[in-house]
Formats: C-alpha cells, structure tokens, sequence
C-alpha cells in the first residue's frame, strides 16, 4: 500500500520560556492510501494538533511532513491553501457555516474561488454529494432549519466537493446523538470503502472502532496502537471492547 502521508518526528512547540513545551514530542506517523484510522487521547495529547500538522494547517517546528509524495516544509502557504483545497477534506465537532447562505450555497462557495466559469457543473456536484448522504431535499434551508446530524452531512458534503485523497475529521461526531454519530459513521465508511483515506480525532470508542486501526496519545506522542482488522466488520461490540481495553491500558 502505497504511503500518502508521512510524519517524521514531529516537533511542535508551544510558549516561551519557562512556559515552553512540546505539545508534539517527535511523533512519527504513516498512513497508507485508503487507510481509516483513528487518533485517540486525553485533552491536551497533541491529537487535534497532530491532525493539523499532519494537513499542513498548522506549521511544526522540527521534523517532516509529506503529503502525498510532497513535503509540506517546502511549501509556501498559497501553494499550501490550494493542496488544502483540491487534495484534503476536512470535518470538524461544528461545521462552520454562513448564516446568510442556504445549505447548498454553504456546501458550494469555497469550491467557487477562482471557478465560477465551472458554476453549475459545482452545484451539479454538490447536489449529487447531498442527494448521496440524504440531504437532497434541504438545499434551500437555512443553516438554522436544520438538525446538528443535517448541518454535518452537510460538512461533510463540502468536505467531498474537490474529491480529496483524504478527509481529516477533529471530533466530528462529538457533538451529535448516538443515532445521529452512527450515521455520520455509516457515511464516513462508505467513503472510505470509495477509496478515501481518512483520519478522524475522537474521544468516541464507538467512533474509533469503526476505523482499521486506533492510534492513542499521551503527552504530545503516539504511546500505543490497535488493529482492528482481525475483527469482522459486524463486530462492533468486540471491536468497542478492544478499543476500550487499549484505553483504559494507556490511561485514557
């Protein structure tokens, strides 16, 4: 399996002086292409800032990041805005939305920039990614006439927009119903199963035993890691178990 994203001992520091200190503590991470995986730990880990390191979002101050054959350090950050742009979707615990747009207007304008000759061939897609992940028929609504569950379909269907190698999820079902987080889940494994790599920062088990494989941090490192692939797909409740059993073994 081919490796889409590489990170060699990451080192990113916070504060100045006494305060000084590495919220990430030489991590080194590889993803292969198609790959689910989960990244799990305390608060204040490092996760959500590995997840942003990782996606060139945020700078680090020593080590590598490679994306997809190309490394990160060595890009400027107009170059870096359009990788994010065409080749990373990204979910977050709550989609950031314009109030003054409808649903379908939110899903379609970063996809606009620079490309409104291709408008409706956009609006087509977006339509298609809407009607995929069941929410054909709230286009014309306001961000406010929709459930929590509705608004991160939504995300998630401007998340699909540019068809990303990969999707980067920080908490994206933390703040969801269990009924709503399973259904963000089934359409998260669905577009994995299309051939999307993607990483999601959880605190869920339920969430992190749907991926192939858990990363667990503590203390700005990667302490532990899981696979699930030797349980069945349908085995959900073994595969929450291993899960919980890894993270009460880590201290999480």
């Amino acid at each position: 399996m081919k490796k889409i994203l590489i990170g060699d001992h990451i080192v990113k520091t916070f504060g100045e002086g006494d305060e000084k200190r590495n919220v990430l503590d030489g991590v080194s991470v590889e993803m292969g292409e198609g790959e689910f995986v989960a990244v799990m730990g305390p608060s204040g880990s490092g996760k959500s800032t590995l997840m942003f390191a990782l996606s060139g979002t945020d700078s680090i101050n020593n080590g590598k990041v490679v994306f997809d054959d190309r490394e990160l350090s060595s890009a400027s950050e107009n170059e870096l805005s359009d990788l994010r742009r065409t080749a990373m979707g990204f979910v977050f615990q709550q989609p950031t939305m314009l109030k003054n747009l409808n649903i379908l207007d939110n899903i379609i304008l970063p996809s606009m920039r620079g490309n409104r000759k291709n408008a409706a061939k956009i609006t087509e897609k977006a339509r298609a990614n809407m009607k995929r992940v069941g929410i054909a028929e709230l286009e014309k609504r306001d961000i406010t006439q929709v459930s929590g569950g509705q608004l991160q379909r939504a995300g998630i269907c401007r998340a699909l927009m540019n068809s990303p190698k990969i999707i980067f999820g920080d908490e994206p079902t933390g703040a969801l119903n269990s009924q709503s987080a399973q259904e963000i889940m089934d359409i998260f494994s669905e577009i994995n199963a299309d051939g999307t790599a993607i990483m999601l920062v959880t605190h869920d088990a339920k969430v992190a035993a749907r991926t192939e494989r858990v990363m667990f941090m503590r203390d700005g490192k990667i302490v532990s890691e899981l696979k699930l692939s030797k349980f069945d797909g349908s085995d959900m409740d073994g595969r929450v178990e291993e899960v919980t059993k890894k993270m009460w073994e880590v201290g999480i």
